[in-house]
């Protein structure tokens, strides 16, 4: 199985573009930061990754605020056939309530 969720904040963000097939996508950098338990040690992990949304929500994606922080759920797939580098592909996402 193939799913990834992570919290996130959009970091960087190209604008619409549409594919030679005619489907929008918008390419983006998300950055992550929290604190996980790994053998009973607090870990502080921080990444980015190299992002896409495709299709229907490309439109709201390339909408949704930069800096804002938000739960998003997808896939990782190569970048192409013969990258060896990863893309998550964003399925979803969702605002987080900063409380």
């Amino acid at each position: 199985m193939n799913q990834l969720q992570v919290v996130a904040i959009i970091a960087e963000r190209e604008v619409l573009r549409y594919t030679p097939a005619g489907m929008p996508i918008v390419n983006a950098v998300l950055q992550h930061s929290s604190q996980q338990m790994e053998a009973g040690i607090a870990r502080l992990t921080e990444f980015e990754v190299a992002a896409l949304a495709a299709g229907e929500i490309s439109g709201r994606f390339s909408e949704a605020a930069l800096g804002g922080v938000y739960q998003f759920s997808g896939f990782l797939a190569r970048k192409s056939r013969n990258s060896k580098s990863l893309v998550f592909h964003i399925i979803d996402f969702s605002a987080v309530n900063s409380d």
